[in-house]
């Protein structure tokens, strides 16, 4: 199978794969640019990306915008004709302020989930910024758009499916995993009926890409077949030289199996795949790891009744301290078997 190319608007990635964004810092400027760079859309997580600056931990909104005007910026320098997106998680706190500091700084794209970003296409309002939300049914997705049609008459660039196989939060409920009641190919049959309305109105194409557990070209071609577009990749790519993770967190993807991987449920108040480590047993025995101090980066968050601090544990993670802290996984993240690089990855694509 020849796989086309990906248009969202005016903007032409000649492999159809996106780069899925992961935080806390897994996927920053580095990953995000040689993705971009060899011809695939190079989103990076916008959660808390400031957690490496000085000054986080005391004032952590003007971190963050610092951090995310920089990796806009870091980006750009190094894939100067590469597709740059951010991912901002709706359930933030301050989400509207980061999506527009994104916008200002000539972002491409805003991909947004983990809940329905029913604001956020005032957010890019008279500005070239795509927007790309994250749904895994159609039922989400109908009133996202029903929603932007009617108060901003704007709609979707682009639509993310993402399904039970993902790392990190899912759209889903506890038993809905148990169950593996999702489907790929009648999910993509619904989200595409529920966009000719759309396309039809607004005289445009809207790509449907297609998330979660996709690691191979074989993956691919099948999602392709299934009715999706392109498809977004995350997991796959903690492998490469150029991820914005310390090495130990890479190396243990090398080391993890299959076995490794459990679903647990965390203060996002969402069901979401981790690996097992020393952290998690100790959260599932009943442990109560509270913060440092709070950085409120969640909305939903009641600091003192959760068990941790996600923020902390993903920090942890991303730093190198793989012990303690939580690592997100897809259910692919076993087959990592070696560290490599972008480049190598897309080779298999063209």
């Amino acid at each position: 199978m020849n796989l086309p190319n990906l248009k969202i608007g005016n903007l032409n990635a000649k492999i159809p794969i996106v780069l899925g964004g992961m935080g806390i810092g897994v996927t920053r400027s580095k990953l995000a640019s040689a993705v971009a760079n060899e011809g695939g859309i190079g989103i990076m997580s916008g959660v808390h990306m400031g957690y490496d600056q000085p000054d986080f931990k005391t004032n952590t909104f003007k971190a963050n915008v610092r951090a995310i005007k920089e990796q806009i910026r870091l980006a750009r320098e190094m894939s100067p004709k590469g597709i740059i997106g951010i991912n901002f998680m709706t359930v933030m706190n301050r989400y509207s302020d980061y999506v527009k500091t994104a916008v200002e700084e000539g972002i491409d794209l805003i991909v947004s989930g983990a809940g329905l970003p029913l604001e956020l296409p005032g957010l890019v309002k008279d500005t070239k910024t795509k927007i790309v939300p994250i749904v895994s049914s159609g039922r989400a997705l109908k009133i996202i758009l029903k929603k932007w049609d009617a108060k901003y008459q704007k709609t979707a660039d682009a639509v993310v499916i993402e399904g039970m196989k993902a790392g990190g939060h899912l759209g889903f409920k506890v038993e809905e995993l148990a169950e593996k009641t999702f489907s790929f190919k009648e999910t993509i049959a619904d989200v595409k009926n529920i966009l000719e309305k759309y396309e039809e109105k607004y005289g445009m194409k809207i790509p449907v890409i297609a998330a979660g557990g996709i690691f191979d070209r074989n993956d691919a071609e099948e999602a392709i077949r299934n009715g999706a577009d392109a498809v977004q990749m995350s997991t796959r790519f903690i492998g490469t030289e150029e991820c914005d993770a310390a090495d130990e967190f890479k190396q243990l993807f090398v080391e993890m199996k299959e076995e490794d991987i459990e679903i647990v449920v965390s203060p996002v108040g969402l069901p979401a795949r981790a690996y097992r480590n020393k952290f998690i047993e100790e959260i599932k025995a009943g442990a109560q790891k509270l913060p440092e101090s709070c950085t409120k980066c969640i909305k939903t968050c009641d600091v003192g009744r959760e068990p941790y601090c996600i923020s902390e544990a993903l920090i942890k993670a991303v730093t190198g301290n793989v012990d303690e802290g939580l690592i997100f996984t897809g259910t692919n993240g076993y087959k990592i078997d070696k560290i490599t690089t972008v480049k190598e990855i897309f080779d298999e694509f063209r």
